[in-house]
């Protein structure tokens, strides 16, 4: 089988779009997390705290021409494609256009502003506000189509639009495009633009904090006291390429994608089971070839829900038999939804790469009913990896697990 590494990794985030930036902040125990006054005017939205890259003007980061097909959430994904890419030292290769790269990309939903025209034309019968491009930014797949349109792509387009899980399973599923000779290269991530719509979804599921009055205290994973998720926006992109194709070109690999496995519980739509999500662990370590003992290192989905934290850790408890260190990168970035998995892989391979993991953030005591796990708190952890596990689950019990190794 052929070897899948990272030539390419970039993302936008609440905290920025540099590493080094965003771990200064991390250090510093601060957070994207913010009172969104904008929401005050919505009487039945409970939570007012959201987690916006409000820096990110998608307005104007295309030429007007490209940006016709682009709500914000296909701009957050392009312009994370962009950035990989240029860091992979791939804009302009013909490799983009020969048909042997391909992208996969996923999101909660496209744009939800064009949603509006729609309903409004349901209600009253006028197309006012609607433009051919209406649907285009709001379909699902709006980011995986506008990347593949902006770099000329002619390869494989998968869409992963499987909500929490969207990010990771992209990587995954172009990992087996490249590994089974499928495409040389491969774009892979996901983005999700911040709209009351996600937070409603949440609010009626009564799983949103509600702490608005203190906002840099939530989301807590994991912890005894939690509340709920917070909803926050963003992308990241993975250049996946084959190692020796990579090697042939002279590009700086970055990490390899050993292992992925993903799976569903197929039992319930929002209450978790933690059997498949351990199945799911079990699938990823198998395609890797190696044991449990072998990861040093967890990063965890931990939401900051109750239901989510308990299934997801006593899972990772059972595979592991011992307590290996774990974090959730969502208390720092809200829940990013559709980004979360891509974000969380590439920030991994950072810290990876630096050989120190991130505290767990606002996170003071541990729920006795989460799984006996090494719950990294306070500072930076310094542990020499060469593998990590990266884990997300999603509504309707949609379990991704995917391993990362050092790179050689």
């Amino acid at each position: 089988m052929r070897r899948v590494v990272v030539t390419g990794m970039a993302g936008i985030t609440p905290l920025g779009t540099d590493w080094s930036g965003i771990s200064a902040s991390m250090a510093a125990g601060r957070t994207g997390v913010k009172y969104i006054e904008a929401w005050d005017k919505l009487g039945d939205l409970k939570t007012r705290l959201g987690a916006p890259a409000d820096y990110f003007d998608h307005a104007k980061i295309f030429p007007r021409k490209q940006m016709r097909s682009m709500g914000r959430v296909a701009a957050l994904g392009v312009k994370a494609a962009q950035d990989a890419l240029t860091q992979a030292g791939l804009i302009g290769d013909p490799v983009l256009t020969s048909g042997r790269t391909g992208v996969a990309f996923g999101s909660s939903y496209g744009s939800t502003e064009p949603t509006v025209g729609f309903v409004r034309f349901m209600e009253t019968g006028e197309a006012t506000g609607l433009s051919a491009m209406s649907y285009i930014k709001m379909m699902s797949h709006t980011a995986v189509i506008n990347i593949g349109i902006f770099f000329g792509l002619k390869g494989r387009v998968i869409t992963t639009s499987s909500a929490c899980t969207s990010g990771s399973q992209a990587i995954g599923y172009s990992y087996e495009a490249i590994k089974y000779g499928h495409a040389d290269v491969m774009i892979a991530g996901g983005a999700e633009e911040l709209c009351p719509t996600m937070a409603i979804v949440f609010d009626t599921l009564f799983a949103t904090s509600c702490r608005n009055d203190a906002p840099q205290t939530s989301p807590s994973p994991y912890d005894q006291n939690r509340d709920g998720l917070v909803i926050g926006e963003g992308a990241a992109a993975l250049v996946l390429e084959e190692r020796e194709h990579a090697i042939a070109r002279g590009a700086t690999i970055f990490a390899e994608i050993a292992g992925f496995g993903t799976n569903m519980d197929g039992s319930h739509v929002t209450d978790p089971l933690a059997e498949t999500m351990a199945g799911a662990l079990d699938l990823s370590l198998a395609d890797a070839g190696i044991s449990a003992d072998a990861i040093s290192f967890v990063s965890g989905h931990g939401t900051a829900t109750i239901q989510g934290d308990v299934a997801e850790t006593i899972a990772t408890a059972s595979v592991f038999g011992r307590q290996v260190p774990i974090h959730s990168l969502k208390g720092y970035f809200g829940h990013t939804l559709g980004a979360c998995g891509a974000i969380e892989a590439w920030l991994s391979i950072e810290m990876m790469r630096e050989k120190r993991f991130a505290p767990n953030v606002n996170l003071k005591q541990v729920d006795e009913k989460c799984g006996s796990l090494d719950y990294i708190t306070g500072a930076f952890r310094d542990i020499d990896a060469e593998y990590i596990m990266s884990n997300n689950f999603a509504f309707g019990g949609v379990n991704t697990s995917l391993i990362l190794k050092r790179a050689n």
